[in-house]
């Protein structure tokens, strides 16, 4: 069984996000995927998991390699809270159920990475906040965070990552650019041999702004 470079990809589907937003998410995942394909490295060894989070969290994409996969419909509620806390304690409970570790029988799956994008900031911030930790211990190989709109705050997401982002834009030219930067991201993951230290991220393009 090959090597396999697990790519866990949490998107806020609250209400904020319905309408225009979201269908601009679907165009940008679509281009991410296409240009994935385009890269043998990445066809090879990639496999995609995404998870939605609003006031209910769910898997719509179980841990799926890049040549098999169909890109799930997303939906987002009228109204309602962004539970981002929730995600990422069922993003710890995926990896731990997903990810290959090794053995001294075979070799486990390079280190996953992690891209979560979001509108706005935790409804449940105490959750948030204890289950950051749980998530630094799954040892992912870069973690990107993604702050979407004028509304999204990046105070909470540097508690996660220092790999923060921001795009003040939701139409789709703009999520485009940003998922197929996240398409670089997974590229050199699949081209590291080691896949042991962290990445160095390329430098991301003019629609999306590095928070520092």
């Amino acid at each position: 069984m090959s090597r396999r470079l697990p790519v866990y990809i949490l998107i806020d589907t609250s209400g904020s996000m319905n309408g225009e937003p979201i269908e601009s998410v679907k165009v940008g995942l679509e281009a991410m995927v296409s240009s994935l394909r385009q890269d043998p490295f990445a066809l090879e060894s990639a496999a995609l998991s995404i998870i939605t989070f609003d006031r209910d969290v769910k898997v719509v994409l179980p841990m799926t390699p890049l040549e098999d996969l169909q890109l799930p419909e997303i939906s987002t509620p009228e109204s309602g809270p962004t539970h981002t806390g929730a995600a990422l304690r069922l993003l710890c409970e995926q990896v731990d159920k997903e990810v290959r570790l090794s053995t001294p029988e075979r070799k486990g799956d390079w280190m996953p990475l992690l891209f979560l994008m979001t509108d706005g900031k935790p409804a449940d911030i105490q959750l948030y906040n204890q289950i950051i930790p749980e998530v630094k211990k799954r040892r992912f190989a870069s973690i990107v965070a993604c702050a979407a709109g004028m509304k999204a705050k990046t105070e909470p997401l540097k508690l996660l990552t220092d790999n923060v982002y921001a795009i003040d834009s939701l139409d789709s030219a703009t999520f485009k650019q940003f998922f197929v930067y996240v398409s670089g991201i997974i590229n050199e993951g699949s081209k590291s041999v080691s896949s042991t230290e962290d990445l160095t991220l390329p430098p991301p393009p003019e629609e999306v702004n590095l928070i520092v």
